[in-house]
């Protein structure tokens, strides 16, 4: 894939456009709710910009739900199994994927019941959160937001990856989560997320985000 021509935009603008977007957005396999994938590492914040998309598209009088995949991690006898700092657990098994499926995105099939479950598993606690379904309407935008998103092939009708240079990566993660590293250039070399979203946001400075339009 060639380089990659992006604008400069504001956050709240870019928001607008993707609501607008979103508004006229069908789901290809005739669900009635679109879903839509804000992918990023945590320091890229995907879930500033859904939680901005989530409010424009409010104004709009669109309803949706923004999600977060840290809300589906695995217990942590499992997630850390290895230890603490295991970046290849981090890759394929923080994660439940299997959860997000059965919780979030089954609800949303084509004649689906629409009643997802927001989250599951709290891991400061390391217990289930217990949170009640919440009832997305047809038309409703489910929109969620997380790291490594684009290799489970989750149904997503439109997708959004805030990208960081190798430099900004590193220099936005807290030095204490550095292990993390290597998962995410494993997922650049094997998952090649700027060349497999939908829209492209440089968010290496986080006040001057640029988009592929």
């Amino acid at each position: 894939m060639g380089p990659v021509r992006l604008e400069a935009i504001t956050w709240d603008r870019l928001a607008e456009l993707l609501a607008d977007r979103l508004a006229a957005l069908e789901p290809a396999d005739g669900s009635a709710w679109p879903r839509v994938g804000f992918d990023g590492a945590p320091a890229a914040r995907p879930g500033d910009l859904a939680e901005r998309v989530g409010e424009a598209l409010r104004v709009r009088g669109r309803p949706s739900l923004v999600v977060g995949a840290e809300g589906f991690l695995r217990p942590a006898s499992l997630r850390l199994e290895h230890g603490r700092r295991d970046a290849e657990s981090y890759y394929g098994g923080w994660f439940d994927t299997g959860a997000l499926w059965r919780e979030v995105f089954g609800p949303l099939d084509p004649g689906g019941t629409g009643r997802v479950l927001p989250d599951l598993w709290d891991p400061a606690t390391d217990r289930a959160t217990r949170s009640p379904y919440v009832q997305l309407p047809p038309g409703g935008v489910l929109l969620l937001h997380g790291p490594l998103l684009l290799r489970h092939w989750f149904p997503f009708d439109l997708t959004v990856h805030l990208m960081l240079s190798p430099g900004a990566l590193r220099r936005r993660t807290p030095e204490a989560e550095h292990w993390t590293l290597p998962a995410f250039e494993r997922y650049e070399a094997e998952t090649d997320p700027v060349g497999t979203a939908d829209v492209l946001v440089r968010a290496d400075d986080p006040r001057h985000p640029a988009w592929s339009g």
